[in-house]
């Protein structure tokens, strides 16, 4: 519960995200999307994004082959 009583609702994807340590990038992917309105001008973002993603990947691929 929050402070007011209210029950808070959680995003499983954003807690898989914070996790990765990706969030903050997936944010920029979608403050671009929604500035923009099309996800093919935030390509900059997008690839950042995935990036971080794949490096959080071989990460833990590689922590599970120890």
């Amino acid at each position: 519960m929050t402070a007011h009583g209210s029950v808070e609702i959680t995003d499983p994807v954003e807690e898989m995200l914070k996790k990765t340590g990706c969030i903050n990038l997936h944010y920029k992917v979608q403050e671009c999307i929604a500035e923009t309105q099309d996800w093919r001008k935030c390509q900059v973002q997008v690839a950042e994004f995935k990036k971080c993603m794949v490096n959080y990947t071989q990460k833990q691929q590689s922590q599970e082959s120890s």
